[in-house]
């Protein structure tokens, strides 16, 4: 078999000689340049060639759309032009009918049956079982000079995601688990896309086909049961002819959601936790709300009381958001920024590169919670100035429920324990598929 066809992702894009930039090597183009540093690979194109521009990762060439505009005009996507399921090509070995890989009349029917998991009375339910856990938890943190902060809350959300999604205690399974989360996520960005033994694609394959059966051992119970875990809700969601979810749709909705919630929040809130060390005034700050509420946990109805802790944890997403990068495939020719950009064509927007765009925030590589604030309000300079949850039809389906979720965490966390950086330190962090520390973010922890 031809090298080419190892790394050969998905579509080809059409014509593109008039479109600025290079496409790199043959046959892995810039793929190693953007996996070094995806954010100096962007800028530095954007610098050389201005808003659009073409380039080529993972075997297949894109056109990059810089800007507020661009992620407005793609995301909303008013002519129904840019489809979600061929943008995300790296992820369909693994993540194939999750619900960000639906596109128009099916993504909207999928979602119109989900969102019954995120209505108020069950996101109170799941209130009650993250405080139950992250209680349960907390205790066990054992102060240290170097506690490995990432690890640590990844094990969390994990046994969190199980508690609320699968309605399930974690315990030998969790290790099994959490590998195949990370097998899965790891495998998105392998360069060989063939899944061979050995590789990270095998890997990840290999880890949906074990997460997939062990959902669907578990499906006659809660299909028959009358648990209010998410994971039951989706076994009895009825559209609106009556029909459920097939198992098929069950296994796979919920391999992707539990993915999704699990990565993504752990990526937030190992953010914020690094700010709030980083930042001890903020950390203060933060606190003396969070004591203000004079609440051993969070109860659902006081969560808008914490306005500090929401703009912290605004600029968190702001200053590392956990998916940068948004994908999309065009289905018909159209123009942007003075192109006429052909059909069958990847097309790339950043959410990530606009929450740096001077244009838009002051001094946007600064730490500063207080650009959220009224009298400020820097994420109001466009519709799209601040979008670390998407927009559009694909909005983030858990924004408000990983929204809860941190709040909850910080609100017992902070009233227990006081975070810091060892002297010297210099973070260094993976940027993609998922931002996260490679050293883990050792941070002092103290009890207080």
């Amino acid at each position: 078999m031809a090298l080419s066809e190892t790394i050969k992702a998905g579509p080809v894009a059409g014509k593109l000689d008039h479109i600025p930039g290079h496409l790199g090597m043959p046959i892995f183009g810039n793929t190693f340049e953007f996996l070094k540093y995806p954010f100096a690979f962007h800028e530095s194109r954007r610098q050389q060639c201005g808003p659009v521009y073409k380039f080529s990762v993972f075997g297949g060439r894109t056109v990059a759309l810089y800007g507020a505009d661009a992620l407005e005009y793609v995301l909303m996507d008013r002519e129904k032009n840019f489809g979600s399921r061929d943008g995300w090509r790296l992820l369909q070995q693994l993540f194939p009918n999750g619900l960000m890989l639906r596109d128009f009349d099916d993504h909207r029917s999928h979602r119109r049956i989900m969102q019954v998991a995120f209505k108020p009375r069950p996101m109170q339910d799941y209130m009650l079982r993250l405080n139950d856990g992250i209680a349960n938890t907390l205790p066990a943190w054992t102060p240290s000079p170097r506690f490995q902060f990432y690890p640590a809350i990844k094990k969390l959300t994990l046994d969190l995601g199980a508690s609320v999604f699968l309605g399930l205690e974690m315990g030998d399974e969790a290790a099994k688990l959490n590998q195949a989360f990370v097998d899965e996520v790891a495998a998105s960005v392998a360069v060989i896309r063939k899944p061979w033994p050995g590789t990270k694609m095998g890997r990840g394959v290999k880890a949906r086909a074990f997460l997939l059966d062990f959902f669907r051992d578990l499906i006659p119970a809660r299909r028959s049961g009358d648990a209010d875990d998410m994971f039951s809700q989706f076994c009895r969601a009825k559209a609106e002819d009556g029909a459920f979810f097939s198992d098929d749709e069950i296994v796979d909705h919920l391999n992707f959601l539990l993915m999704a919630a699990h990565d993504t929040t752990t990526s937030a809130l190992t953010t914020m936790i690094w700010a709030l060390a980083q930042y001890p005034e903020w950390q203060d700050a933060v606190r003396d709300e969070v004591m203000a509420l004079g609440t051993e946990r969070l109860d659902y109805a006081a969560m808008d009381r914490l306005a500090l802790t929401e703009r912290v944890f605004k600029e968190a997403l702001r200053f590392r958001p956990p998916v940068p990068f948004l994908p999309r495939f065009s289905r018909r020719p159209f123009e942007f920024g003075g192109y006429e950009i052909p059909g069958d064509t990847s097309i790339s927007v950043s959410p990530g590169l606009v929450a740096m765009d001077e244009d838009i925030w002051t001094e946007p590589t600064r730490f500063d919670p207080d650009r959220f604030s009224d009298n400020r309000a820097e994420d109001r300079r466009h519709r799209f100035a601040w979008s670390p949850f998407g927009g559009g039809a694909h909005k983030c389906i858990g924004m408000h429920f990983a929204i809860m979720q941190v709040r909850a965490f910080v609100h017992q966390f902070l009233q227990h324990y006081r975070v810091a950086l060892p002297d010297g330190y210099k973070p260094r962090w993976q940027a993609i598929p998922i931002p996260k520390p490679r050293d883990g973010l050792p941070v002092i922890l103290t009890r207080l």
